[in-house]
C-alpha cells in the first residue's frame, strides 16, 4: 500500500479513506442517460401493493334496450348478491335448511363475512353455519393457478397446456348412467332392448343429489360455471356447472359457449344444473346402484348428479343427452356429427364412429368448420351445440393433425397424458395412463372456424363407415328411406384382436352414430332427419373409408386421396350429374365415375374382388349382421301406424 498516495478529490471535496465523492448532480447535460424517476407507489402494505396489479374490466358490449325503457342498472354489489342467492339456491338441501352461506372469491384471499349474508335461523344443523366460497366463472389463467396450487397431478406442459389426471376413471361409465323414469319424460324416452337409458326412480335420484350437494357444501370452496349450449340464440340453453376441481371448471369453460360479461349479468336461473361431486362415491347399497359410480339425469328437475368418477367427459356427454331430449321437443334435430361449410355457403354434415375418418374429412382448410361433434338442425339452419373441441390425442403428430397440434396451447386441458419430467414435453404415443388421452380447447383455437358457429340448412349428409369386410362401395347415393335405415344402423367395422394369427372384422353398430347419448327411439331422430332433408333438398351419401377388394388382411384400405376426391365431388355437386348402378342385396346406387378416382375402385363387386364366391358370401354375411342389429328397432310406431318402420325396413338389405 502506498502511504504517499494522494487523497481523492472531487470538485474540491475530499472524503475520508482516499475515496472521491461522486457527483450525481452534474450541471452539464450530455444526454448520456435518461432520468426515469417517478413518484413512489402510494401503498402502505405489500397486500395493498399486490392489489394494484389487478383491475376489473368494465363491460364493453352495449345492451339492447327498447326505446322508451327506463334504465335501472344494478350496482356491482347488487349483481353479486343476486348471483350468490341463485347459487345458494342451487346448492340447497331438499330435506334440511335453506341454501348454504356462499361468498364470492378465493378463501385464501378473502376471509370476511359479507354484510348481505343472512344470519342463521333456529333449528338448523352446523352445516348451515358454514361459509362456502364460490369461484365464479374464473378465467383460464385463474383456473391454472387454482389447479397448479391445489390439485395434485396438474402441470403446465411445454406448449402451455394444462396437463391433469382424471383419477381411476379415464373414460365414460355408460353402465353407471341412470335416467329418472317419471310420468312425463318416462313416456317419451326409449327404454328396453338396445336402449342406453337405464331407469332409476325419483327417490333414489334425490338421495344421490343430497349426497353430492352435502359433499360440495362441505368444501371450503366450489367452482361455478354459468354458460350456454347451442349457438342458435333463439334456442340456447343456460347451464350451471358446480364442481370441486379447477380442472373440471376449465374443461367446461372450454366445452360450453362462453357468455359475455353483459350476458352473465342477465343470466338469472339456469335451465339445467350439473352437480359434479365426482371425487365422492355413491352409496352402493342405494337402490339401483351397482358400483361406487353413478351419473344420474333428472329431466323433470333439469339436474344431473355425478358421483364416483372424475372423468370430465361425463359432463360433456351428459349435456349432449339433455339436448337429445329437449331439442326434439322444440322440433329441432340434435345430431352427433361434424359440420363444415363451403365458401359458397353449402353445409355438409359428417356422421361416423371412431376410426371412420370423421374428424379428418370434416377438417378441410378450403371450408369453414362449424363444429366437430355436436349440432342442432332447426328452422334457422344448423348450429354447433358446444363452444369447444374434445380431441383424441393418442399418437397425435404435427404432420397428421396440425390443427389439433397447434390448438394444444395455453388454455387447453390435456387429460391423462404422459410428459417428460424435466422439459414437460408431451409424449402422445405413451399409453402409460390410458389410451384415451384427450385435449379440450376452445373452438376458436382452430384457424378456419366460423364464429358464430352457425350455418344455413345442410346440402349434403355424409354417413361414414369403415367397412373392414370390404364389400361396401367407396360411395353411394342414398334414398330417404335408405338414409333412415343406415342412420339408425350407425355401422362401421373394427378389426378384432389376433387369434391364432388370424384377424377377422367385427361389425359395430351405434344407433344414430351415437347410441350412448340418444334419449328417444332412434326412429324418431331418423324420421326428423328425413323430414328436414326433404324440406330443404339435402342429399345423403354413404362413404366407405375401409377396405376394398377383400376383407381386412386380403384387400386394401381405401386411399385417403381417393376418399377426399369423393368428398370434393359431393361438395361441388358433380356426383348429382352422373349415371348410377345399383348393387345387389343392399340396393345401393353407385356413381359410374368420380373425377380423380379409378372406376374399378368404385365397383368392388365387379372389378375389385378376385374371388366372386367369397365376395357374395361376405356380402350376405354383412347383410345378416345388419338385419340382426335392426331387430332392436322394429317395435317403434308413430302413434298406431307402423308404416314408417316398414318403409325403413324395406330400404335395408334384402
Amino acid at each position: 500500500m502506498n502511504e504517499n498516495r494522494d487523497v481523492g478529490v472531487a470538485n474540491g471535496n475530499s472524503i475520508p479513506n482516499g475515496l472521491s465523492k461522486i457527483n450525481t448532480h452534474s450541471k452539464t447535460s450530455r444526454n448520456v442517460c435518461i432520468d426515469d424517476s417517478v413518484p413512489p407507489i402510494k401503498a402502505q402494505t405489500l397486500e395493498e401493493l399486490h392489489s394494484l396489479q389487478k383491475k376489473r374490466s368494465a363491460p364493453s358490449t352495449p345492451r339492447d334496450t327498447p326505446k322508451g325503457a327506463a334504465l335501472s342498472p344494478l350496482s356491482e354489489e347488487q349483481r353479486q348478491r343476486q348471483q350468490m342467492q341463485s347459487i345458494s339456491a342451487s346448492l340447497a338441501s331438499l330435506t334440511r335448511e335453506r341454501g348454504p352461506h356462499v361468498i364470492r372469491g378465493d378463501p385464501e384471499q378473502r376471509r370476511e363475512l359479507p354484510s348481505y349474508v343472512a344470519p342463521p335461523t333456529v333449528n338448523i344443523s352446523d352445516s348451515a353455519l358454514k361459509l362456502t366460497c364460490v369461484l365464479y366463472n374464473l378465467s383460464p389463467a385463474e383456473l391454472y393457478e387454482q389447479a397448479i396450487k391445489y390439485e395434485k397431478g396438474s402441470y403446465i406442459t411445454s406448449s402451455g397446456a394444462l396437463a391433469t389426471l382424471s383419477g381411476a376413471k379415464t373414460g365414460r361409465s355408460p353402465k353407471d348412467k341412470r335416467v329418472v323414469k317419471e310420468e312425463i319424460s318416462g313416456y317419451d324416452l326409449w327404454w328396453g332392448r338396445g336402449s342406453p337409458n337405464i331407469e332409476m326412480d325419483e327417490e333414489t335420484f334425490l338421495i344421490n343429489r343430497e349426497r353430492a350437494v352435502d359433499y360440495l357444501n362441505s368444501l371450503e370452496k366450489v367452482f361455478v360455471n354459468d354458460q350456454f349450449l347451442n349457438w342458435d340464440p333463439e334456442n340456447r340453453i343456460k347451464v350451471r356447472i358446480v364442481s370441486a376441481r379447477a380442472y373440471h371448471s376449465l374443461f367446461m369453460y372450454n366445452m360450453c359457449i362462453r357468455p359475455t360479461p353483459e350476458e352473465l349479468e342477465d343470466f338469472g336461473t339456469p335451465d339445467f344444473t350439473i352437480y359434479n361431486a365426482g371425487q365422492f362415491p355413491c352409496n352402493r347399497y342405494t337402490h339401483y346402484m351397482t358400483s361406487s359410480t353413478s351419473i344420474d339425469l333428472n329431466l323433470k328437475r333439469r339436474e344431473m348428479v355425478i358421483l364416483g368418477t372424475q372423468y370430465a367427459g361425463e359432463m360433456k356427454k351428459g349435456l349432449f343427452s339433455v339436448m337429445h331430449y329437449f331439442m326434439p321437443k322444440r322440433g329441432i334435430l340434435s345430431l352427433h356429427s361434424g359440420c363444415n361449410m363451403g365458401k359458397e355457403g353449402d353445409v355438409a354434415l359428417f356422421f361416423g364412429l371412431s376410426g371412420t375418418g370423421k374428424t379428418t374429412l370434416s377438417t378441410d382448410h378450403n371450408r369453414y368448420l362449424i363444429g366437430d361433434d355436436e349440432h342442432c338442425w332447426g328452422e334457422n339452419g344448423v348450429s354447433n351445440i358446444e363452444g369447444g373441441c374434445y380431441a383424441k390425442c393418442i399418437d397425435l403428430s404435427r404432420d397428421k393433425e396440425p390443427d389439433i397440434w397447434n390448438a394444444i396451447k395455453f388454455g387447453t386441458v390435456l387429460e391423462n397424458v404422459v410428459f417428460e419430467e424435466h422439459t414437460r414435453a408431451v409424449d402422445y404415443s405413451d399409453k402409460g395412463v390410458t389410451e384415451n388421452t384427450r385435449a379440450a380447447y376452445p373452438i376458436e383455437y382452430i384457424p378456419n372456424v366460423k364464429i358464430p358457429c352457425v350455418g344455413p340448412h345442410p346440402k349434403n349428409i355424409i354417413l361414414l363407415a369403415c367397412d373392414a369386410f370390404g364389400v361396401l362401395p367407396p360411395v353411394s347415393k342414398l334414398t330417404l328411406a335408405q338414409t333412415m335405415y343406415h342412420f339408425i344402423s350407425g355401422y362401421t367395422a373394427l378389426v378384432a384382436g389376433t387369434e391364432d394369427g388370424i384377424k377377422e372384422p367385427q361389425a359395430t353398430f351405434s344407433a344414430c352414430f351415437g347410441a350412448a347419448f340418444i334419449m328417444l327411439h332412434p326412429t324418431k331422430y331418423a324420421a326428423m332427419l328425413a323430414e328436414k332433408m326433404k324440406k330443404h333438398g339435402a342429399s345423403a351419401w354413404l362413404v366407405n373409408t375401409g377396405w376394398s377388394g377383400g376383407r381386412y388382411g386380403v384387400g386394401r384400405r381405401m386411399k385417403l386421396s381417393y376418399t377426399r376426391k369423393i368428398i370434393d365431388a359431393i361438395h361441388n355437386g358433380s356426383l348429382l350429374n352422373t349415371n348410377y348402378t345399383q348393387t345387389p342385396i343392399f340396393g345401393l346406387h353407385i356413381p359410374d365415375c368420380v373425377d380423380g378416382v379409378p372406376s374399378e375402385i368404385l365397383h368392388p363387386e365387379i372389378l375389385q374382388w378376385t374371388d366372386n364366391k367369397a365376395y357374395t358370401e361376405t356380402l350376405h354375411k354383412l347383410a345378416g349382421l345388419f338385419k340382426k342389429n335392426f331387430e332392436n328397432f322394429m317395435d317403434y310406431k308413430v302413434g298406431n301406424d307402423s308404416k314408417l318402420t316398414e318403409e325403413i325396413l324395406g330400404a335395408g338389405p334384402q
